[in-house]
This record gives C-alpha cells, structure tokens and sequence, in this order.
C-alpha cells in the first residue's frame, strides 16, 4: 500500500486515480480548494492547494507519491509552470515521487512531425493550457534535481465531455499521439488512471512522459 497525495483530487482526471487508487488499497489524501472530497475508506480530505508551498513540504514528507492532476493555467497566465522547482525540492526533501496529469498537446503528431498545440487546427481556446503543460514537461526534465518522476500525457480526447467506460485494454506510447486506424485518438477517465496507478505500482516510466490512448 502507498500513500498517495493527489492534489486536484476532485477534478475530472484527479477523482479517477483516486477511485482507480482506493480500488487497489491505496491510501489518498484527497486535496482541493475547499477540503470537498467525498470521505469515505481510504480517502482524508484535506483543503489546500499546490502553491501551498509549506503544505506541499508537508504532504512529500508523508507521502509515497505526489499527484499534480491540476490546470496548467489560470485567467489565461502560467499557473503550475514557476511551481515546479518548489515542487521538485519538496518531493526531494520528503522522499516522495511525483506524477503529474499532463495535457496531449505537447505529444508530436508524427515522428519528427509538429506537436499537436502547434498544428493548424488546435483550437486557440486551449492553446495557453496545452502550451503552459508543454513547458512544465520541459521544466521536469530540464531540471538538475534527484526526484524520481513522470509525465502521463492522454489521448487527444479526454476529458468530462467524453467520459467513456472502465476497458482495462489500452496502450502506451512516449513522445508521439496514440491513435486508432481511423485516425482517432481517445482515452476514458477510467483507463486513464488505470495505466497512471499501473505507473504507481510499478514504475516503468523514471523521469520520463509517456501517453495512454486506445
């Protein structure tokens, strides 16, 4: 059993790899704004958030793994981008791994081709989150610092508005979008956390992005 602090814990990806982590016997501390997580077995919510820079020492120091499941970006401007260098000196002073919940847009949509928040047809409404993700992912391997850590980038559809069901069956990929023959690239809320806690249990990805799409 770990304990596993998922900051973000009741967003759409944050409340899966909760419920995906209780299901395997797994600790969580539930964190978000107002402390709202569901408490039942398993779970202690807890009301903070990840600029929270002495809570964020406090919760490595606890924890197995830290879960950054929270928005690149607020109003528009960097949100989670200036906190990565606190980030990575907690998780180093408490011991803790860090997993992050990344965005699909820094994934290239081919070997050697664009990243897909550059291609023509990326929607302008979401080019601040996707590209302020991008560079989080760049901050984590740019850094000269002993945490152990991972990237999960989902498929290109993923989200509340495409929910889809618990499959079990995916796949994985590194730096490039997962998609079917049709061209279509998806994963649901629930296999996602299914190969985000795989990466818990048994970690295969050490400071390295990879991807889960069907």
């Amino acid at each position: 059993m770990a304990i596993i602090t998922v900051f973000g814990a009741t967003g759409y990806a944050g409340g899966h790899i909760t419920d995906e982590a209780l299901r395997r016997g797994h600790e969580v501390i539930a964190v978000n704004r107002t402390g709202s997580a569901e408490a039942r077995a398993g779970v202690t919510p807890l009301a903070g958030s990840v600029d929270d820079e002495s809570l964020v020492r406090e919760l490595a120091a606890k924890s197995d793994v830290l879960v950054i499941a929270v928005h690149g970006s607020a109003d528009g401007e960097p949100f989670l981008l200036p906190l990565v260098p606190s980030l990575l000196k907690a998780a180093a002073e408490g011991g803790a791994r860090i997993g992050v919940v990344g965005g699909a847009g820094s994934l290239h949509v081919a070997e050697g081709g664009p990243r897909l928040v550059d291609t023509p047809d990326f929607p302008d409404a979401y080019k601040p989150e996707a590209s302020t993700h991008a560079d989080v992912l760049e901050a984590l391997r740019a850094a000269d610092i002993d945490v152990d850590w991972f990237y999960v980038s989902p498929a290109a559809e993923f989200g509340a508005w495409a929910p889809g069901e618990r499959t079990g069956s995916f796949r994985l990929g590194g730096d490039v979008l997962v998609a079917d023959a049709d061209g279509k690239s998806s994963i649901s809320g629930a296999d996602y956390a299914i190969a985000f806690v795989d990466e818990i249990d048994t970690p295969a990805h050490r400071k390295a992005r990879f991807t889960v799409a069907y």
